[in-house]
């Protein structure tokens, strides 16, 4: 299994494309919101033959869905959200007004979430863990035998998800760091929603937000 992130929006939003070696693959938080950045992402999926098969937010705030749409029509696959976010789903349209940003309506998902669900896709299994705090219901992506986790806005490179948000709470996002995610091994690595990767054990001694 491969990873490869982008960069798009003006939120500066980690997409990934989760690949396997049968050119199978998953799109997680599509944030591409420009002709630009979709064109950029279809000749990546073409360079490397990569079929995708479903599209997953690991959260919905208005950065990791802004290429939902178009996604879901270009790749004609379903759309799996976290139980929970879809009032954030709904609140695109709104939210863009705010920010002055075009944005299309999100499709409406094709399943919700929920903690020890898994997906399997091509030889890799990924365990969904229910991680709330940065919004209401946001999860991340779990491959035991990889050692990957997709940690969405949860955790980032020495920093934690921001709280401040509608449905944020502080208290609920460390405790679920805590209990869940610093559970893991030391030799994860950690993908977040934006910067650079880490690991469980980087931030297990570096974060000042843990311990």
């Amino acid at each position: 299994m491969s990873i490869q992130s982008f960069t798009f929006n003006a939120f500066s939003e980690n997409t990934y494309v989760l690949f396997n070696p049968d050119g199978s693959g998953l799109i997680v938080d599509p944030g591409m919101n420009e002709i630009n950045e979709r064109r950029r992402f279809q000749a990546f999926l073409r360079e490397k033959g990569i079929t995708p098969t479903h599209i997953l937010n690991t959260h919905c705030h208005i950065d990791h869905i802004l290429g939902n749409k178009w996604c879901k029509e270009t790749f004609q696959i379903p759309l799996w959200i976290p139980d929970g976010e879809q009032p954030m789903l709904d609140s695109l349209s709104q939210v863009a007004k705010m920010y002055g940003l075009p944005a299309e309506p999100s499709p409406e998902p094709d399943y919700l979430m929920k903690e020890g669900d898994f997906l399997v896709s091509g030889t890799t299994r990924w365990q969904i863990i229910s991680a709330p705090g940065h919004s209401p219901a946001g999860i991340c992506l779990y491959d035991a035998e990889g050692k990957i986790l997709i940690a969405g806005d949860v955790l980032f490179f020495e920093s934690i998800g921001r709280t401040d948000l509608p449905g944020g709470n502080h208290r609920l996002l460390l405790q679920n760091i805590q209990e869940k995610l610093m559970a893991l091994p030391d030799e994860v690595v950690v993908y977040p929603g934006h910067g650079p990767a880490t690991t469980i054990g980087h931030e297990r001694v570096h974060n000042p937000f843990i311990n």
